[in-house]
């Protein structure tokens, strides 16, 4: 597509609704096209809420921060890149190691932004990272070779990531917490959702962490150490309330090495540990196999730190050929259930 095809595209976008019935002036909102070369940083500052800033194809060498709400940075797909610039740049979210960051207040969050249609890849850190939040929305992102997490957030509610490809990060495909630097009871979400992403090749595909009412579906896992972390621990309220449902989860067989907060990691599908009131249903999860202690296709496993799992439900999932055994429950917990799931081999014997 060529720069003048794009600018006339964007203009066309800018002009309709200005006919019959269109909105009164005071609801225009303006599109900032950038080019490779120009800052990203100085359209975002520009942009009122409401405006889009768009990106056309090429790679851009900065990072970006976001602190008005209702705004679009988007990109033109694939091909529209994002890597760390070349110049040192004295910028919070360039300090932090990150690509793009959605960053609120701890009096306010930020609303309504969306980050959609281009690739981060290459960042110390984060590829995007979200942070006091609400109604954050991330889609058609590829985030490839982070550092550490390919889709960050934290302190954030109602979000959207949807429709986006993790490869090949360093921790977290995607990763969403409570707070990262501190220890907390688990936080409600309000309904956040991590819908039909596509998470290769990282230490975990998604991370949970001392989260509540969050759901995680219709997520292509493959060739992580470990598919899907729901984790809580002994701060209250505890995490849990969350859906992991409808989860293609599979081979997810590559091996990670022990760290100070997790054991090695290979060979797990699903792994709950430390949750309460947790729903696992309807997943595909096949051909997850290794010798680590959370290894097997769902995984109950006893908390780190000796708090129980209580009232989780796995129930209605497909299993086959995942080692040590299809289900695995090793928590002492309280009521919890496995139902109608299909499986051959279970730890302890009689899951399935």
């Amino acid at each position: 597509m060529t720069k003048y095809r794009i600018a006339y595209l964007m203009c066309t976008a800018v002009v309709v609704g200005t006919g019959l019935g269109a909105a009164p002036p005071a609801a225009h909102h303006d599109v900032h096209v950038v080019w490779p070369g120009q800052s990203i940083q100085k359209a975002v500052d520009a942009a009122e809420s409401g405006d889009t800033v768009l990106l056309a194809p090429g790679t851009f060498h900065e990072s970006v921060k976001v602190t008005t709400p209702g705004l679009t940075l988007r990109g033109m797909g694939r091909s529209t890149v994002l890597e760390p610039g070349t110049k040192k740049a004295a910028e919070s979210c360039s300090e932090g190691g990150n690509g793009i960051c959605v960053v609120g207040t701890k009096d306010r969050d930020l609303q309504g932004v969306t980050i959609a249609s281009l690739t981060v890849t290459g960042f110390a850190r984060s590829g995007v990272f979200g942070m006091a939040t609400d109604g954050l929305t991330v889609r058609n992102v590829t985030a490839v070779k982070n550092g550490v997490w390919g889709i960050a957030q934290e302190r954030s509610v109602r979000s959207v990531i949807r429709d986006n490809t993790a490869q090949d990060n360093g921790d977290a495909g995607v990763f969403l917490a409570n707070t990262i630097k501190e220890e907390a009871g688990a936080s409600d979400t309000h309904g956040t959702v991590v819908d039909s992403n596509r998470l290769e090749g990282n230490r975990i595909g998604v991370t949970v962490r001392r989260l509540r009412d969050l759901t995680v579906m219709r997520n292509h896992v493959t060739g992580n150490c470990a598919g899907v972390f729901v984790v809580g621990d002994e701060n209250k309220p505890k995490a849990g309330d969350l859906a992991v449902r409808d989860n293609f989860v599979a081979q997810n067989n590559k091996s990670c090495p022990k760290t100070d907060r997790l054991d090695a990691l290979q060979g797990s599908g699903i792994v709950v540990t430390g949750a309460e009131d947790t729903a696992v249903t309807g997943n595909v999860v096949k051909d997850n196999a290794g010798k680590s202690p959370m290894s097997g296709g769902i995984v109950l496993f006893k908390s780190f730190v000796g708090v129980t799992s209580d009232r989780n439900r796995i129930t209605g999932n497909v299993l086959k050929g995942n080692a040590p055994a299809d289900l695995v429950n090793t928590d002492l917990g309280k009521n919890n259930t496995f139902q109608g799931n299909s499986c051959r081999a279970s730890k302890p014997a009689g899951l399935c």
